[in-house]
């Protein structure tokens, strides 16, 4: 019983310690792009380039690269989910969350969200021209490419939008197993569109990681610019659990 209520202490000061998560969330971010860093630097030394071909060709019929494992509608899936990554699909799901932020009357959120996206196709797009690495030319490219390959910008700008899309939503939600189904849906979606850019050949594993990490990074920044931009009342708090049942016994007759 001791351990029982010391652990729920525990974790309702971990919810509440506003300053605690801050530093939680400054550390994953710094962890992040230390990770991005130290990838990079072994890319551009050449030191995963076996590694990216093994896992490459590990994905493709064994005797004919040309052919990815599984069946034709598995190949289609693949297509539908890096979809998810891409351009239109992103601005599409951006407008209607913005809309639906506008609806609520949220402007500083919808503003919020904007700006983080835009930031995040920013630095995207700087890191693109940065490092300039070649698209993978072992294996037919099962989706058309204009840009470079590191990092994967699919991977990168999944991971800021649906996961700033997450953090944002998550805050108007009270209930804590609302606020994690939404944050791992979007995970979940950020994953998916990154293994299918390596399945279709159109980008390097190493590529993927690295977007990866740069939009976690990113999502962490944003999510501690919504934390700061939120005390100073720029945009709403976020809804607690506690204090809405608190509320709703005051009000109980």
């Amino acid at each position: 019983m001791m351990a029982d209520r010391t652990s729920r202490s525990a974790a309702h000061w971990l919810r509440h310690n506003i300053e605690f998560r801050t530093l939680v969330f400054l550390a994953l971010a710094v962890a992040a792009v230390w990770g991005f860093a130290e990838l990079a630097d072994e890319v551009i030394e050449g030191a995963t380039r076996n590694l990216d071909r093994d896992l490459l060709l590990l994905l493709r019929t064994e005797g004919n690269v040309d052919d990815p494992l599984g069946p034709p509608w598995f190949e289609e899936v693949m297509r539908d989910l890096t979809a998810l990554g891409g351009i239109a699909v992103l601005t599409l799901t951006l407008v209607a969350v913005a809309g639906f932020f506008l609806l609520r009357g949220r402007i500083g959120s919808m503003i919020f969200l904007l700006a983080a996206v835009g930031g995040g196709l920013f630095i995207s797009t700087i890191a693109k021209q940065a490092f300039d690495r070649p698209r993978p030319d072992l294996v037919p490219h099962g989706s058309i490419v204009h840009t470079a390959s590191f990092p994967s910008g699919h991977s990168m700008m999944a991971a800021v939008v649906y996961l700033t899309l997450g953090v944002l939503v998550s805050r108007i939600l009270p209930q804590r197993r609302l606020k994690s189904y939404v944050l791992a849906v979007a995970a979940l979606v950020t994953i998916l569109v990154g293994m299918s850019r390596v399945y279709l050949g159109v980008h390097w594993p190493t590529d993927v990681l690295a977007g990866w990490l740069a939009g976690v990074a990113w999502a962490f920044v944003c999510m501690l610019g919504a934390r700061a931009l939120a005390r100073r009342g720029d945009i709403e708090p976020e809804a607690d659990e506690g204090a809405m049942a608190a509320r709703a016994r005051s009000s109980a007759p």
